[in-house]
C-alpha cells in the first residue's frame, strides 16, 4: 500500500466508503429488495430512493421501507447505528448496515448487539474504486424489529 493510500485509510479525513457492487447485490438477494439507501451521494446511491448528506437521512422517518446503510464511518457512526435500531422497530421497517466490525465500542455493545442477524465478512472488502482492500473487518447487522431468535454467523465477500 503506497503512503498516499494509507494516509487516507488510516485517516478520519474521510467516512465515506463506496459499498462494492456485488457485495451490495449479494445482499440486496438475501434481505431485499432494498428501497431506500439514507447515507448516499448523487453518485453512489444504491436505491432509487435516496437521501444525500444535504437531505440528513438521520432526521429523516425510514417506516416501511427496507433500508440499506453504509453509513460515515468515523466519528458520529453510532448516530447512525442507533437511529437504524429504532427505525427497526417501526411496521414494515427493516434495516441492513454494512460497518465496520468495531466490537470493542460502546455503540456496538448497546445497539449492534439488539440486531436480529450479525454477520461477520471473511476477508476485507474493497471499497469504492479502491485497489487496496480496507484496513478493517466489516459486518452486516440486520435490525428488523424482531427480539425473537438472534442469528450470528460469517459471509463470504
Amino acid at each position: 500500500m503506497n503512503k498516499l493510500t494509507q494516509k487516507t485509510m488510516f485517516s478520519s479525513k474521510t467516512g465515506d466508503w463506496a459499498t462494492p457492487k456485488e457485495f451490495f447485490d449479494k445482499l440486496n438477494w438475501r434481505f431485499g429488495p432494498f428501497s431506500l439507501d439514507p447515507c448516499a451521494s448523487d453518485t453512489n446511491a444504491k436505491c432509487a430512493n435516496f437521501y444525500t448528506a444535504e437531505d440528513d437521512g438521520l432526521s429523516k422517518s425510514w417506516e416501511g421501507h427496507t433500508v440499506f446503510v453504509n453509513p460515515p464511518y468515523g466519528r458520529g457512526i453510532d448516530r447512525w447505528i442507533e437511529k437504524a435500531y429504532r427505525e427497526s422497530l417501526k411496521e414494515n421497517t427493516k434495516v441492513v448496515m454494512l460497518i465496520p466490525s468495531r466490537t470493542d465500542t460502546r455503540y456496538w455493545h448497546k445497539h449492534v448487539m439488539m440486531a436480529s442477524e450479525l454477520y461477520f465478512v471473511k476477508g476485507r472488502l474493497k471499497f469504492g474504486d479502491s485497489s487496496n482492500s480496507a484496513p478493517f473487518p466489516s459486518a452486516v447487522v440486520v435490525f428488523d424489529g424482531s427480539t425473537e431468535q438472534q442469528i450470528f454467523g460469517a459471509m463470504n465477500r
